[in-house]
């Protein structure tokens, strides 16, 4: 067998105790200091995407722009995201996976700056597109990162415990939203939205001076470059390795497909459709963004509990069915509204397990590159998402076109993740 056979070396650690809260015990204190930096960081990058969808309606008035020219700027974000992820976790294996992490927050936290001071829409979709090769480099070192320095027997729990700071981020940008829009003209709040998303930048002081490289990874690094044998960036793509890399990149096109044809766009739906106001629909985003972050600890104790692909396959079908009825159904916003916590719960919750599995995919010294391909390939193929439903919504309401795309993205999550190993508790080496 090949260095970069997946199946080589496949040892699995006994999972114990099942509780949620057991990794958070039984971490020393340098898993501590990474587990709250990429959670942090986690959340800082989850409110900096998330603020684009938030001022996407004042956007569209104040510059006169289309619905579908408004989601290509979210696309372009996602697409960038897709490269600088796979730039992001190949540099990430050659020279180290926390000096990577640093280099991609302050990237995307300038470029955030940047977006607050464009003059027309053409300068916000380039700043954007730049942004989006940090944000998507800082998941994939953050992630691998994550896989590495915590032990099998938690990795599901503690990585996902880490994605719940997604929702946390989202639900700073729609506070930030809610009081910036009371207290400022609609023209200077969406700008001051940008500036608060160069907030992650701080967090590069703390990681600096608290976070340290996985020994598996220094280790890995260290043999490779004694023997000359690095990892190419094509490597990914051959042997055996590549049915990995194919099936992973098809699950995480669904997986990410769905979550941004539905949140991207459910502010718009809200406010167009449901005519309510910025500040009016605040309350229905919270209960969305409170069902996600309970959905991503449930995912994250599920993902440990009845394993990664168990965990894909339940969420994937609850996602259509809620999504189904959320947009097709003549109900009232009142019903709506308490809808949109199983909504949060099921289109959030599996991203628990993404992390885990696929730093369990990968040998040590592709992991950087093959996890950050997979991931932000998806994201790259989802980015088409927000595009396509806006473009659709233009010959068919909005809850149609999010419904359509949504129900594919995760029918194709389903069986891709069907086809893929389980991976639960599997030991890691610095192969």
């Amino acid at each position: 067998m090949t260095m970069t056979d997946p199946n080589q070396r496949i040892e699995r650690a006994e999972i114990e105790d099942t509780s949620l809260l057991a990794f958070y015990r039984d971490m020393n204190a340098p898993e501590r200091r990474t587990f709250w930096a990429c959670a942090a960081g986690w959340a800082l990058d989850g409110m900096d995407f998330m603020i684009y969808p938030l001022v996407i309606g004042t956007i569209i008035a104040l510059w006169k722009v289309d619905a579908g020219s408004a989601g290509l700027a979210g696309t372009v974000t996602l697409l960038a995201s897709a490269i600088g992820g796979w730039l992001g976790g190949y540099l990430s294996d050659h020279i180290g996976r926390v000096k990577t992490l640093q280099i991609t927050i302050i990237w995307f936290s300038f470029f955030s700056l940047v977006c607050a001071v464009v003059q027309n829409f053409e300068q916000l979709l380039i700043a954007r597109a730049v942004l989006g090769l940090g944000f998507g480099g800082e998941w994939a070192a953050g992630a691998v990162l994550m896989g590495e320095a915590i032990r099998p027997q938690y990795r599901g729990r503690a990585v996902g415990s880490v994605q719940s700071g997604w929702a946390v981020g989202w639900g700073l940008a729609v506070l930030s939203q809610a009081i910036l829009f009371s207290a400022l003209p609609a023209e200077t709040a969406w700008r001051w939205m940008f500036v608060i998303g160069a907030l992650p930048a701080l967090l590069v002081f703390y990681i600096r001076r608290s976070v340290t490289e996985p020994e598996i990874a220094a280790e890995a690094r260290a043999k490779h470059a004694a023997s000359g044998n690095r990892p190419a960036l094509w490597e990914i793509f051959s042997g055996p390795i590549l049915k990995t890399t194919i099936l992973a990149s098809l699950m995480a096109t669904g997986c990410q497909g769905g979550y941004y044809a539905v949140t991207f766009w459910v502010p718009q739906f809200l406010t167009k459709e449901r005519h309510l106001s910025i500040v009016g629909s605040t309350g229905y985003l919270s209960t969305l963004i409170i069902g996600s972050f309970i959905g991503y600890l449930t995912g994250a104790w599920l993902a440990d509990r009845i394993g990664r692909r168990n965990l894909f396959l339940i969420f994937s079908i609850g996602a259509m069915a809620v999504v189904l009825l959320y947009t097709q159904l003549p109900l009232t916003n009142e019903i709506l509204w308490v809808l949109g916590f199983p909504l949060g719960f099921f289109a959030s919750g599996y991203f628990s397990g993404v992390g885990a599995f696929l730093t369990e995919l990968y040998p040590t010294r592709l992991r950087g590159s093959g996890q950050g391909f997979c991931y932000n390939f998806g994201r790259g193929i989802g980015a088409l998402f927000p595009f396509l439903v806006g473009a659709l919504s233009a010959t068919t309401s909005l809850a149609n076109a999010i419904a359509m795309f949504a129900v594919v993205a995760y029918a194709l999550f389903f069986i891709a993740a069907f086809a893929l190993p389980e991976t639960r508790g599997r030991v890691l080496h610095p192969d």
